[in-house]
């Protein structure tokens, strides 16, 4: 077998597979939430370098030849290191992509007033990597960045429907429409945001645009795998799925079922 790797620091990336599955379901894929370490939005671009990279050589191990890192913190914090730096070093035919580029190259399409919120994680805020990417394809959009440090933990423990979860969404919300009234679209940049997305469309005007990246970074895989013939050609076509995590297998079958939508079988993974 030679499955697609789909990587993320816990559930989150269940939404992106989720799409990636439903719209290329004849590959084979492995899972790998890293629960154990999980949240990365708060580590250093050191640690979460290190914890990605331990992850996509164990992926590569499996004998997948393309892993897609469906998480916003590893993508802004690992992703170029890793195509830099490890894959010259451990095997320049393998591939890893993530789910800023996919997004960057369209969100123009998104926008009229060309002023864009951003949503993610502290550590995909500091890094600036959506900055960058939205701008070196649209320079005339104006990104607006806001970190929503208590969103993850909210999913993660299943408050998202709360109503405890309103006062957090409303709070940061609240803050990007202050520094930024003229946005007209905004971005959910982590992967577990989908979950509270009935709550943002609630505390947002109705004219704003909000983007989840599930579809956009199918699309774009899809395109990529039309064009690159020798690597799709090596991917292996079971429709199989695995899912693994480095914590808890029976917790994290528990609360993946609500991100992938349906119920999953997990095996426990010690890295």
């Amino acid at each position: 077998m030679k499955p697609i790797g789909v990587f993320d620091s816990g559930y989150g990336g269940l939404t992106v597979f989720k799409s990636i599955a439903a719209r290329m379901p004849q590959y084979d894929y492995i899972y790998l939430g890293d629960n154990g370490r999980a949240p990365y939005g708060n580590r250093s671009f050191e640690t979460v370098h290190q914890y990605t990279l331990e992850c996509v050589e164990w992926f590569f191990k499996q004998g997948c030849e393309l892993v897609i890192l469906a998480c916003n913190t590893a993508s802004a914090k690992a992703l170029r290191t890793i195509q830099q730096q490890d894959l010259p070093r451990i095997d320049t035919n393998k591939r890893v992509l993530g789910v800023i580029r996919p997004t960057a190259e369209v969100i123009g399409e998104y926008t009229t007033s060309r002023s864009v919120g951003v949503l993610g994680t502290r550590g995909t805020i500091l890094s600036r990597s959506y900055e960058i990417e939205i701008n070196n394809f649209f320079p005339d959009i104006m990104v607006h960045p806001q970190a929503c440090p208590m969103w993850v933990p909210i999913v993660e423990y299943g408050e998202y429907e709360s109503e405890g979860a309103d006062y957090f969404v409303k709070q940061y919300l609240d803050e990007l429409l202050t520094s930024a009234p003229g946005i007209d679209t905004v971005l959910l940049a982590c992967t577990h945001y989908p979950l509270l997305m009935d709550k943002i469309k609630k505390h947002l005007p109705t004219n704003i645009n909000v983007i989840a990246q599930g579809d956009i970074v199918a699309n774009s895989l899809e395109r990529y795998l039309e064009k690159h013939t020798e690597l799709s050609g090596m991917l292996s076509s079971g429709g199989n799925r695995q899912f693994y995590t480095t914590d808890d297998a029976a917790d994290f079958n528990r609360h993946a079922s609500i991100f992938y939508g349906e119920e999953v079988q997990a095996q426990y993974l010690h890295l």
